[in-house]
């Protein structure tokens, strides 16, 4: 007699249900009813309600209810959709999984990148990767704080540069990260002789870099005073703090030439002038990283040791 196992079983016994049907059932609940989903997966709606009607019919029981124009799961019908979720996301990486081992180098390269990594360093990577690119597009967009890990949370990009790493995901670090207190040069709080405490501090105001997350934002940083100013890239805190207003914490190696030429100046504070963290590049595909992110990542490794005002 031959005896079969249960895992031998499960590979044998084909599924009833397709992953297109789960996929369907997913539109109806996610947009609202039959007619919205129908439109989002650009088909008919008879065939939206075929099949999902033909999924019930081989489960054996309802997975949906119709409470006037909206379809609401069943107790049943939610434990199912959430499991279904998860199936059809393992289908979707298996997929993009057999695209990169065939192809052996991405097509496009999608980097998230918070805007404290250095920029001198991420320039001059970037010039390195284009001619060994072999053509690889470069999606290059920039958050700030928590708006990395909302990235990895709402899409699937190769690469991620952030300090905060969420859990479930390979990262390896790049670069020590030094933010400094500065002012212009002719501000007031650069005329101080003596060390500036927080008392003095609170006086002035602040310029604060928005978190990029929509979700989730958080709030970091000396929160002393009230008087604060909140703008959406370095960038703009520093045009600002280089104008002679507020002072903030800015990536030391973006203000680098403005220090030099006494443009800006640092603040002789009694604790705190400098603050250092690590950012991590963050694989978001994680085994199915490919080889052009790999290299990118060296080359960001490489430039960012290059460059001692950054370490």
């Amino acid at each position: 007699m031959l005896l079969v196992s249960h895992k031998e079983r499960a590979i044998l016994k084909a599924p009833r249900v397709t992953l297109e049907q789960w996929r369907v059932l997913q539109a109806v609940v996610d947009k609202g009813g039959f007619a919205q989903a129908a439109e989002a997966l650009h088909k008919s709606q008879s065939s939206v309600s075929y099949t999902v009607a033909r999924l019930q019919e081989q489960l054996g029981y309802p997975l949906l209810i119709i409470e006037g124009r909206k379809a609401k799961l069943t107790e049943r019908g939610e434990v199912l959709l959430r499991r279904s979720r998860h199936l059809i996301q393992e289908a979707v990486d298996l997929e993009e999984l057999a695209k990169t081992l065939g192809q052996g180098w991405e097509p496009e390269l999608e980097v998230v990148v918070d805007q404290v990594f250095p920029t001198p360093a991420l320039l001059r990577a970037l010039r390195a990767f284009e001619p060994q690119s072999q053509g690889t597009l470069v999606q290059l967009k920039e958050v700030v704080l928590s708006g990395g890990i909302e990235a990895l949370k709402l899409g699937h990009p190769d690469l991620v540069l952030s300090s905060i790493v969420p859990k479930g995901y390979l990262a390896d670090p790049i670069v020590e990260v030094e933010l400094m207190a500065v002012v212009a040069s002719d501000h007031p709080l650069g005329q101080e002789t003596l060390p500036i405490n927080n008392e003095r501090l609170s006086q002035e105001l602040q310029l604060v870099i928005r978190d990029s997350a929509v979700e989730s934002s958080v709030d970091v940083g000396w929160l002393g005073t009230d008087r604060r100013w909140t703008v959406s890239s370095v960038q703009s805190a520093l045009e600002i703090v280089s104008s002679g207003v507020g002072f903030a914490w800015l990536p030391k190696a973006d203000i680098s030439d403005a220090l030099q030429s006494g443009k800006l100046k640092r603040l002789n504070l009694v604790s705190g002038s400098e603050r250092t963290f690590y950012v991590y590049a963050i694989f978001g595909k994680g085994e199915r990283t490919g080889p052009a992110a790999r290299l990118f990542v060296e080359l960001l490794q490489k430039e960012c040791n290059r460059c001692p005002s950054v370490k």
